[in-house]
């Protein structure tokens, strides 16, 4: 029997987990949205900030021209350079604590053009 609906016939699947609508491949491999790398002008800016965050300081990196995967093996690297923890998310590195000496000096060994922003 034939299936009325356009998309393979396919209900409900939990072998592979959360599903791209578009491609209907899993997550991790789906094609149709490629990573694309943020347009930007090539320097990397590291600030401090403490804004809703309850006073706690955090150091945050942006404009790092580089896709998703590789944004975020860049965070490991640099949170594991502080001895500290952090998250990658929506193109900006944000690491617990005033690093940012340290992570400008690991950002110029790296090859990134790296300007102080803000105070």
């Amino acid at each position: 029997m034939k299936s009325k609906s356009g998309n393979g016939g396919l209900v409900y699947s939990t072998e592979h987990g959360r599903t791209c609508p578009d491609c209907r491949q899993p997550v991790a491999a789906c094609a149709c949205k490629q990573a694309v790398v943020p347009a930007g002008d090539g320097i990397v800016r590291v600030s401090r900030d403490t804004k809703s965050r309850g006073g706690k300081c955090v150091t945050v990196i942006k404009g790092v021209l580089l896709e998703a995967a590789a944004l975020a093996a860049l965070g490991k690297k640099l949170k594991a350079a502080c001895g500290t923890g952090g998250t990658t998310k929506d193109g900006v590195i944000e690491i617990q604590g005033d690093h940012c000496e340290l992570v400008m000096a690991r950002l110029k060994a790296e090859g990134f053009t790296v300007k102080r922003a803000g105070g």
